[in-house]
């Protein structure tokens, strides 16, 4: 038997009625009245209220709090109280001694897991500051520097707090960066996640301001392949300083290093970055753009051709005017086109080849820059 009530009938707080289906519903309970609730508000509503074991809807007692789930009758455990300010700053105040710290970090690591509001309590407490602090500090340990780094992403931080964070005078971001480079395994992994969640809010001057070698760091997470969510999240660093210069650095990093897996990692990133137009005009806009890309087919690994392959039919589609296929004769991409037709390599890399060179057969193959014994390998339009 159902049991329907209006808003307008009873004196109760809105998140209580819950009009969507069961099915969608997160963590759904169902109290001795047959009303059915989300678990965190009915904690609330039975912990706050005077009269904490009636059922908010139909004013009806709770015999012993007991609940129905999925897995039938359960009796409802009697809820924690939400962490109050007090609390935190004892906390606080015992972890600034280092023999207190580890136990400090692993209460606050408890906390922050029960719900949402002691995250929002933690941070309006300072808590977000305190374990920046953990972070900055030289003389922290690795173990409460990568607790301080597990807690930081899981407290949820705010924008606000997230602002405050990156206005450090860039310390702490410069400490993630040497997370990424130095720090074990899940620190690299977090590091990476808080930092795309403050570059998504920072502002374009600074991330402008960046250097090579933190490019190079977040492009070596995708490389070591540390988890599914630090590689998207990194990826996303890299969509989100596009604005910033990143295919700049990006091509700098192609002329500078040599190693494969670098190489392969950033033109996996580039061919992802000119997928779009503004990607591909500042690949366009750097002198070297083409030519390295160029360069690095056939010269790496078969990724590395592959990716390469795939910029260069970005390019050559959607912004092929007169100068970018005279340029691409001038640095050789276009006779690396034609070998392509004749050495080993995938079927889908050769058959990519065929149709930008067929495509563009009007502009390239009367070209003296493709060598004659090539001729022959170019497909007919």
């Amino acid at each position: 038997m159902s049991y329907q009530v209006h808003q307008d009938e009873v004196d109760v707080p809105s998140y209580f009625l819950c009009p969507i289906s069961l099915q969608i519903m997160k963590d759904p309970v169902t109290v001795s009245s047959e009303i059915t609730y989300y678990r965190e508000p009915i904690e609330k509503w039975i912990f706050s209220s005077k009269n904490h074991t009636s059922c908010p809807v139909t004013k009806t007692a709770l015999p012993g709090a007991l609940f129905y789930s999925s897995k039938g009758i359960e009796r409802f455990p009697t809820p924690k109280p939400p962490v109050d300010k007090a609390q935190i700053v004892k906390l606080l105040n015992e972890g600034k001694t280092i023999q207190h710290q580890m136990k400090c970090l692993l209460s606050l690591r408890s906390i922050t897991n029960e719900n949402e509001r002691n995250r929002r309590s933690l941070e309006s407490a300072g808590v977000v500051e305190f374990l920046a602090s953990i972070v900055t500090n030289d003389e922290s340990s690795d173990s409460a520097s990568d607790e301080a780094l597990y807690i930081l992403y899981h407290l949820q931080i705010s924008e606000a707090g997230l602002k405050n964070l990156i206005n450090r005078n860039g310390d702490f971001i410069e400490t993630l960066m040497r997370a990424l480079q130095y720090g074990s395994y899940p620190s690299r992994a977090y590091a990476s996640l808080l930092l795309k969640c403050m570059f998504q809010l920072a502002d374009p001057i600074y991330l402008m301001s960046l250097q090579l070698e933190h490019f190079v760091q977040i492009v070596n997470i995708l490389d070591d392949q540390i988890s599914q969510q630090a590689s998207k999240a990194s990826l996303q660093i890299m969509i989100n300083l596009l604005e910033a210069g990143a295919v700049s650095v990006l091509i700098e990093i192609l002329l500078e290093r040599t190693k494969k897996r670098v190489c392969e990692m950033v033109l996996v990133v580039l061919n992802l970055l000119c997928g779009c137009a503004e990607g591909r005009a500042k690949l366009l806009k750097h002198g070297d753009g083409i030519a390295v890309v160029s360069k690095k087919i056939l010269r790496v690994s078969h990724v590395a051709t592959d990716r390469g392959m795939r910029i260069l039919s970005s390019i050559s589609r959607f912004t092929g005017t007169s100068c970018v296929l005279q340029e691409m004769i001038q640095v050789g991409a276009v006779s690396k086109l034609s070998l392509l037709l004749q050495v080993d390599c995938s079927l889908k890399t050769r058959g990519k080849a065929e149709e930008m060179l067929r495509l563009r057969s009007s502009s390239w193959k009367n070209s003296s820059c493709i060598p004659v014994h090539l001729l022959p390998f170019y497909p007919s339009s």
